[in-house]
């Protein structure tokens, strides 16, 4: 064992609490739903970015390169400043959803390269420039250019050119749990000598304020008496504890209050602090030392460094945040009194060391280098994705005036309905600045990765989601904080059972009792859209938008322009997967407990009704016989019925609603497999539209899937298609057919057309920050992946398709899915010519040494070429690619065919790893 899965399995017994300090700090708080008291809930216009340097938040704290414990009481991160800029660089620039060509759009070059699941070790860089950053220019020119436009980037600007910038590496390593060394190391990679003042900053967060509801004591920091050659700073809170920062050097310690400057932002408030959040800015930019604690003390404080970096050359600064037992009575508390000597480094170079054999362990040996880089980064940047997540509903909505249970309350503009919810834990994040708050359906994805490094957090963020403090009392998952009631994929349970036969191949057994609790949930969850989202009672599910914001040929969360309703072929494919998965689960728990049985014959009986619904509804269903697709279907108030013959990703997920079952449990139980039978026979009509889920495959397998052989032929023979939906680079979200022969719908005098756009979206549906209509995204080509390797376990090497369509190369369903899987994480590898697609055009990117390896997540890709677009760190879902990398390097057909699904999660050696080597 290495010795970071002993720092996991101690923090998992309760032994040490390894992961108590980690990178839990958020990189945007303004602009979000937490922090919105406005009445009209225009939550970027209400908390800005240009506020932040001076206004308190009331939910959370961001910060540049940061971390925090694990109830984000006392924060410790990065500023920095160049002599030049008008602020402090304290947190990261972006623009807001009104102000970008796209919506929202950090505005930086910042990378997470690396994180041990436990965090004893994490390093990051970010990318400073030396001349004045280009705050105005950026928001200018982005509104000047039309959704038409591509973004309008940092690069672009020029501020990078001539290397004139520092490359600023921010590395932790834990001496123990309560033991933070921090090395932070600034590169001059201009041609000049420049100057670069580094100031770490630690502070609390505020929970005192006098208007908060409930407010806690105030804790507070204080210049203290330390070892020779250092300053130190002594920190205490009524909660937390104490602790002491050591500042190698004889720095000056700059001390102000977490406090908002109403002067500056609110000048009808006087402010509660003579010294305010943005006391340090002034003192540092504006040399007004009156604006910083003469006293030596507050609730914020910053080492102020002043360096001089050579060209080429490199400076360091040292620091080391250390918990300090209570000192006995008449004694004075312990400090370290070589907080920097000889261990210092070597702590550093003992814990580098150990993340690489933690990862060796991990990343599967037949990855090249390139491969293994890709891989490590991303994972780096799952564990670096992590967030205390903090909102309670019930005080947000009395301090806003807007208690449910107040007569004379005020209207919220968003979650009234949602009061019962307090969110206060470490959740991992789509992009923890594009998007700062969990998404349901995301984080259903992100598991899959997490469970590589940290199956335990996974459970955990699975939990999460399931507990009373989140789950409606109606069983419904939150969504996201914009509208907790919107409608999410229900991918929960699909991610349950994966991490359960996870945790059950990597230790030996499965956790029965945690899944029985997550069963529990669940079931409420799957009553929930049964009575909700069912509108006819005939299992034909609705949803909304369901994740795929412009996917539709209308905004399919808002009333539509025709009257009437949809049915919707996603929504009713997620369902049937949602059946499939909890079929599984309840089978699964069959295993160990008969009283479970009857939920199977449930499952078998709901799943059987779903699947059915999909190609066999009366007139008029979501499955076109001449076309061989899925079609959403709008019905009108007038009765008519009309197939929206948009060819989407909405047409493919029936495909992934495919789920193979073992011959264990009904074995076990031939009384369930006979009254099943009984079930089929009863009502033929049922299976004379989709496959005999009692008809045996492959290994005495079972499959429910939506699609029977002939149907399934006929959707892969147009996924395959690379003048539809097969792409360089994976699975587009929408056929490129259209680019020829867009949908066009006539209504009420209006044009509504879908047109292939492989990059950016036209239109501001959603936000206008996202598009399905064209490009590549990972979550459901992962989803598409597990349908394929599903198959091929119950059809077996009989079942062989074109691949691409037309090519005359005919391959079985597991060999489809390896060339769709290398597809993919070809976007983020050197090809023959050194260039990653991800990249597109950028020449800084595709051939600057100290840019060109540093690879970032995107959260979608562009349709032809693979250029990364949307947010540009969402490592959340697009992490998934290290599952990919790993899956198809440790997994084979053979055992497949032998061990069904869970030969994705038994690995073995496979030479699909070393096909990935880029060749001219």
């Amino acid at each position: 064992m290495t010795a970071e899965r002993t720092r996991l399995e101690e923090a998992r017994q309760g032994k040490a609490p390894w992961k108590k300090w980690g990178p839990y700090l958020s990189e945007r708080q303004w602009g979000t739903v937490r922090e919105d008291y406005s009445e009209s809930g225009n939550a970027w216009d209400y908390f800005t970015h240009d506020q932040a340097r001076s206004r308190a938040y009331r939910w959370g704290e961001d910060g540049l390169a940061g971390i925090s414990d694990d109830k984000q009481r006392l924060c410790l991160a990065l500023a920095l400043w160049n002599g030049k800029d008008p602020i402090l660089k304290e947190r990261l620039f972006g623009l807001t959803n009104s102000e970008g060509n796209h919506g929202e759009d950090v505005k930086e070059y910042y990378f997470y390269l690396d994180s041990t699941p436990t965090h004893s070790y994490m390093k990051y860089l970010y990318k400073y420039p030396q001349a004045a950053f280009p705050y105005a220019e950026l928001v200018e020119g982005n509104r000047r250019r039309t959704r038409r436009e591509l973004e309008y980037e940092l690069l672009d600007t020029g501020v990078f050119d001539d290397d004139r910038y520092f490359d600023v590496f921010v590395e932790y390593a834990k001496g123990g749990p309560d033991d933070i060394l921090v090395r932070i190391t600034a590169a001059n990679r201009g041609r000049e000598p420049a100057e670069l003042r580094v100031l770490p900053t630690l502070w609390f967060r505020n929970e005192w304020a006098s208007w908060i509801a409930g407010r806690s004591e105030r804790p507070f920091l204080e210049q203290t008496d330390g070892p020779s050659g250092t300053r130190t700073v002594a920190a205490s809170h009524p909660a937390l504890g104490a602790y002491d920062l050591y500042c190698e050097g004889d720095v000056p310690l700059l001390f102000v209050e977490n406090e908002t400057n109403n002067a500056r932002l609110f000048p009808e408030y006087p402010n509660a602090s003579r010294y305010v959040k943005d006391g340090i800015d002034d003192c540092v930019i504006h040399g007004r030392q009156e604006t910083v604690n003469p006293d030596r003390k507050g609730t914020k404080v910053a080492a102020h460094y002043r360096l001089t970096v050579g060209p080429g050359k490199a400076a360091t600064v040292r620091l080391r945040l250390r918990g300090r037992p209570a000192a006995g009575p008449g004694t004075r508390p312990e400090r370290d009194a070589k907080p920097f000597g000889s261990a210092f480094d070597r702590t550093f170079a003992t814990r580098l060391q150990e993340a690489d054999e933690f990862y060796a362990s991990v990343i599967p040996s037949s990855l090249d280098e390139d491969a293994a880089r890709v891989m490590r980064q991303a994972l780096a940047g799952m564990l670096w994705g992590k967030q205390f997540y903090h909102y309670d509903l019930d005080k947000w909505l009395e301090e806003r005036g807007s208690d449910p249970f107040h007569p004379m309350r005020k209207a919220s503009p968003r979650n009234e309905h949602w009061h019962h919810m307090y969110n206060g834990d470490v959740i991992s994040m789509p992009d923890k600045w594009e998007y700062p708050w969990y998404a349901a359906w995301d984080l259903a994805f992100h598991v899959l990765a997490l469970g590589l490094v940290d199956v335990d957090f996974a459970k955990d963020q699975l939990g999460l989601m399931l507990g009373e403090r989140y789950l409606h009392p109606n069983g419904q998952i939150p969504a996201y904080e914009w509208n907790f009631g919107d409608v999410n994929p229900p991918v929960h349970a699909w991610a349950t059972i994966f991490t359960y036969h996870l945790e059950k191949v990597q230790k030996g057994a499965g956790d029965l009792k945690w899944l029985r609790k997550s069963f529990q949930k669940l079931l409420l969850n799957f009553t929930w859209w049964v009575n909700r989202k069912d509108r006819t009672g005939r299992n034909v599910f609705e949803g909304g938008f369901l994740g795929l914001d412009n996917i539709g040929v209308f905004d399919r969360s808002a009333a539509l322009p025709t009257g009437g309703y949809l049915e919707q072929a996603d929504g009713t494919a997620w369902m049937a997967l949602f059946a499939d998965n909890m079929l599984e689960i309840a089978c699964e728990l069959a295993l160990a407990d008969d009283e479970y049985a009857d939920m199977v014959l449930k499952f078998l009986e709901h799943d059987t009704w779903i699947t059915s619904s999909l190609v066999q509804v009366g007139g008029g269903g979501m499955w076109d016989e001449e076309d061989g697709f899925f079609y959403d279907v709008l019905r009108l108030p007038n009765n008519e019925v009309h197939r929206l013959k948009v060819r989407s990703m909405v047409g493919l997920l029936p495909l992934c609603a495919a789920t193979p079952f073992e011959p264990q449990l009904f074995e076990k139980y031939p009384e369930v497999t006979e009254r099943f039978q009984w079930f089929i026979e009863s009502r033929p009509e049922l299976t004379a539209s989709f496959l005999d889920p009692t008809k045996v495959g492959v290994g005495g397998r079972r499959l429910f899937s939506v699609l029977d052989e002939r149907r399934l032929r006929r959707v892969l023979g147009i996924m395959l298609d690379e003048g539809e939906f097969l792409g360089p680079y994976g699975i587009r979200s929408l056929s490129r057919r259209h680019a020829e022969h867009p949908y066009v719908l006539h209504v009420g005098g209006q044009e509504h057309r879908v047109d292939y756009l492989p990059g950016e979206s036209d239109s501001g549906m959603f936000g206008g920050n996202s598009n399905w209509r064209g490009p590549v995204w990972l979550p459901v080509n992962m989803l598409i992946l597990r349908a394929l390797v599903n198959y091929h376990s119950y059809y077996g090497d009989t079942f062989t398709i074109e691949c691409p369509t037309g090519s005359g190369r005919r391959l079985n369903l597991y060999q489809v899915a390896e060339e769709l899987a290398r597809r993919l994480v070809r976007t983020f590898l050197r090809d023959g010519h050194g260039r990653r697609p991800v990249y597109g055009g950028s020449r800084k990117f595709q051939e600057d040494p100290h840019w060109r390896d540093l690879v970032l997540f995107y959260e979608y890709f562009h349709g032809d070429d693979g250029a990364g677009i949307g947010a540009s760190h969402q490592t959340g879902w697009t992490g998934i690619v290290a599952r990919i990398l790993h899956m198809f390097s440790t997994t084979t057909a053979q055992q497949v065919l032998e061990l069904g699904q869970n030969a994705t999660i038994t690995e073995t050696e496979s030479p699909w790893g070393r096909s990935l080597t880029a060749r001219p």
